[in-house]
């Protein structure tokens, strides 16, 4: 099996090699990859410990964020170094301030993990939600040094529960994290079933970030302005078959105002966006003064505002259902409002648990869309009641982070 895993990651990094020329992802991956045993010697600072972090994307992020904030705030002779897998993490987050070396994860070989790991001699490492590397667990175990994974979630159709000899491997890696911190019962009781007890129910960490996000929220005079005395529906992270929809509703619902924020930026998708709309629009870097107000939708055209554009919303909507699943319903839900977004959201825990609540609301179709947006801006004291049950849900799921803090550092002095 090892030489099958080795061959797979050998392959892979061919793979990225012969589309470095024509994609831009790949290419930033391979010349990341090659930066870090080049770059990193001449800077690694060892007279103080590190410790490792490493998510895969820019969402795993959001979940080891918290956990790296309170690190430096609770224990600030640690060093942080942090990696990530994916382009949509590093690029996005490369100039984060609170890591003191941030740069991509080379290949999983088994002379990259010796490499890396003589290179920081981490004292302790974090991997975020779903991150498992061979060579990299099992160098971390021959040293002693403790893994920890944080925001877990396992489910019954992974691999590492099946009885394939592919999976009886696989499975091996999971013995050798010191401990799981997972977000869900169902996680506690999968891993019990395999013979795992080092597991702690702790929940997501996404949770308090999003609620420093909220306490730190911007205030945003144009939003204001724009909604004015409107019901304002903001739509967050969508994609074309999500804009669809909300396109239909907006044109058939000009009393509304809407703020869209697509997941692309890039000035053709704005472009696409505001060709499709029949509506007075206006993007947020063009917009001035009262002259937002004549205006039913605002094009948020520019990142790093939309965590704080919900403050002003009475109705979410989350984009990416109609693709591959969801994105951030919290940076919404923290806000205490209805949220309604497309049908692919099972495998995020905190949306499913929002449905069962009936605080968020899956739909499929246009239809469904408007019979459950129309309900919820017209009746306002059903919308307030809903907005009290989403609060004390995201109230009862603060605190992972400390959590984790006080088990992995309990008997440490630093």
């Amino acid at each position: 099996m090892n030489v099958l895993y080795n061959l797979s990651i050998f392959f892979y990094s061919i793979l990225i090699k012969l589309a470095s020329p024509f994609n831009l992802k790949a290419r930033q991956i391979m010349k990341g990859r090659q930066r870090v045993f080049t770059e990193l010697p001449h800077k690694i600072d060892h007279d103080r410990p590190i410790i490792w972090v490493h998510c895969a994307s820019l969402g795993e992020f959001e979940q080891g964020r918290p956990l790296i904030e309170a690190i430096k705030n609770q224990y600030p002779s640690y060093q942080i170094f942090l990696t990530f897998f994916s382009p949509s993490g590093y690029e996005i987050r490369k100039n984060y301030e609170l890591a003191d070396y941030i740069c991509y994860l080379p290949a999983d070989t088994k002379k990259n993990a010796q490499h890396l790991i003589d290179l920081i001699n981490p004292e302790i490492v974090f991997f975020v939600k779903y991150e498992f590397w061979f060579h990299y667990i099992k160098e971390l175990k021959k040293r002693n040094i403790p893994l920890y994974i944080v925001s877990a979630i396992f489910r019954e159709n992974q691999l590492f529960f099946k009885n394939s000899p592919w999976a009886k491997w696989y499975r091996k890696m999971l013995f050798q994290f010191e401990h799981f911190f997972v977000q869900d019962n169902q996680s506690v009781e999968l891993l019990a079933g395999i013979g795992l007890k080092n597991v702690t129910k702790a929940g997501d960490t996404r949770f308090d970030r999003v609620a420093e996000i909220a306490r730190n929220r911007k205030v945003i005079p144009l939003v204001g302005k724009f909604k004015n005395n409107h019901q304002l529906v903001v739509a967050g992270s969508t994609w074309k078959p999500d804009e669809e929809l909300l396109i239909e509703f907006i044109h058939a619902h000009p009393e509304v105002k809407f703020i869209i924020a697509p997941h692309e930026t890039k000035r053709g998708n704005i472009d696409r966006l505001k060709t499709l709309l029949k509506t007075p629009a206006v993007c947020y870097t063009e917009a001035t003064g009262d002259e937002v107000i004549d205006n039913q939708v605002l094009i948020v055209d520019t990142i790093g505002l939309l965590s704080s554009i919900y403050q002003y919303a009475d109705v979410a909507y989350i984009g990416g259902g109609f693709g591959v699943g969801i994105h951030n319903t919290l940076e919404a839900a923290i806000f205490g409002m209805p949220i309604v977004f497309g049908p692919n959201y099972l495998k995020f825990n905190e949306a499913t648990a929002m449905v069962k609540l009936k605080v968020a609301f899956p739909v499929e179709n246009y239809p469904q869309f408007k019979t459950i947006l129309e309900p919820l801006l017209s009746d306002v004291e059903k919308r307030r009641g809903i907005a009290l049950e989403c609060t004390r849900f995201t109230d009862q799921n603060l605190g992972a982070t400390q959590t984790i803090i006080s088990k992995v550092f309990h008997h440490r002095n630093r």
